[in-house]
């Protein structure tokens, strides 16, 4: 009877003992490898996806957590004992299923392919390189910001002393000679002749508006006076052989490149009376005549020869010509009839200024001047070719013929008329 008792209680334990066995069979859960890996690699392309936007990596740092328990699978090949020692008991303990996924995946490498193992954890736990809690979640605390651009280098900075001035669009310029001849002939020269002494001045300025744009403003006055002495002339000490004072005002608006609407206004005399030899009789004065013209036309700019021909055509189809004569003796011979002291009449007229630069040292300035009522003319062509021989002394050749109809006819020139010098001396420009 006791024997049946104890059987029946030693079944009892046998069930028990497999029953226990079968619970704790069904609680141990073999992980797939592959899928762990194929779920780590899904995880690292999230990731990569997230870290294209620099917000979302930088608030998804701050609120999840990274695992660092992968870091065996994809470091260098090692032996690590967690692995064997799960493999060898009977009844291995669970409650991590990452852990011992990564343990069987490296046995099962360490199994098939023992080739690829370097190194063992015995010998990284002698360097002192292991981590003790590689089987654990790490907190990754790490805060990122804004990406700033790399400064770049700039040169250093050399002060200057920068000063603004505001565009002076006025020229003044002038130049002005004043020269002597001296000529000396004895009583008993075979071919006779005259001793004879003269001087001759001159200055012009110039005040010149140019707005490198569409308007220009010239003005420009000439003044010259010269005297002469002669022994054989018992009548005057000495008396003038040349004498100007000329104004020229043009105001021009540009039309095309080198062409130009023009005012201009003309005005001249001279200084003193103007005598002959042994002759008392005054032939000019100071305003006796006194010519004013203003024309309206086109201007046109002459700029030749590399820049060394330059000056102005000035063609003025519609002119205003008033005379003025002060001497009452020198109305009638200045065209000026009846008890009047004045004459006026329409006009067209050219003006022509020009000035080539030969060489360095040698010039040639020449002015044409033509005015036509269609019943007188008057034409002036001055020329005056100037040597600088230094700086400051130059030699000039002057040759001035001229026509004029409005005066008496002479029986050898004609309506010709012709005025020529020549002088060295001294010269200055600025």
């Amino acid at each position: 009877m006791k024997q049946k008792y104890i059987l029946l209680i030693a079944a009892l334990l046998l069930m028990s003992l497999d029953m226990s066995a079968q619970r704790r069979s069904k609680k141990i859960v073999v992980p797939d490898t592959a899928k762990v890996v194929k779920d780590y690699l899904d995880s690292l392309r999230v990731m990569r996806q997230r870290l294209d936007s620099l917000q979302q990596v930088n608030n998804q740092l701050r609120s999840e957590q990274s695992d660092g328990r992968y870091y065996r699978l994809f470091a260098p090949t090692t032996f690590y004992h967690s692995g064997a020692q799960k493999s060898l008991l009977l009844m291995p303990e669970t409650g991590d299923d990452v852990a011992d996924a990564i343990d069987q995946a490296l046995m099962s490498l360490y199994l098939r392919r023992p080739d690829l193992v370097v190194n063992n954890e015995t010998n990284l736990q002698a360097a002192g390189s292991i981590r003790d809690d590689v089987n654990h979640e790490l907190t990754q605390e790490v805060d990122l910001t804004d990406y700033a651009a790399p400064v770049p280098d700039e040169p250093e900075v050399v002060p200057v002393q920068l000063v603004i001035r505001k565009p002076n669009f006025w020229k003044f310029k002038g130049d002005g000679y004043l020269q002597f001849l001296q000529n000396y002939v004895s009583t008993n020269w075979h071919k006779g002749g005259e001793s004879n002494y003269s001087a001759v001045a001159a200055a012009n300025l110039e005040l010149n508006y140019n707005d490198k744009d569409h308007i220009t403003f010239d003005n420009k006055l000439e003044m010259k006076l010269g005297f002469q002495t002669s022994p054989s002339d018992t009548v005057h000490k000495y008396k003038t052989n040349n004498d100007l004072l000329r104004f020229t005002s043009k105001l021009g608006i540009q039309a095309h490149k080198r062409w130009y609407y023009t005012l201009q206004l003309l005005a001249y005399t001279q200084f003193a009376r103007g005598l002959k030899a042994n002759d008392e009789k005054v032939y000019s004065d100071f305003t006796s005549p006194f010519d004013l013209n203003i024309g309206i036309g086109m201007q046109y700019n002459v700029n030749a020869l590399g820049g060394r021909l330059k000056g102005t055509l000035n063609f003025l189809p519609f002119s205003f010509n008033f005379r003025y004569v002060a001497r009452d003796a020198l109305t009638s011979a200045n065209g000026i009839k009846g008890d009047h002291n004045t004459l006026e009449k329409f006009a067209s007229q050219f003006t022509g200024e020009l000035k080539w630069n030969i060489l360095d040292n040698v010039s040639w300035k020449t002015r044409l001047y033509a005015n036509t009522t269609y019943l007188q003319t008057k034409i002036e062509w001055e020329n005056q070719f100037e040597l600088k021989v230094t700086k400051y002394i130059s030699a000039n050749l002057f040759v001035y013929p001229r026509f004029d109809d409005g005066n008496n006819r002479d029986d050898k020139m004609g309506y010709f008329q012709l005025q020529e010098w020549s002088s060295i001396g001294l010269s200055y420009s600025f």
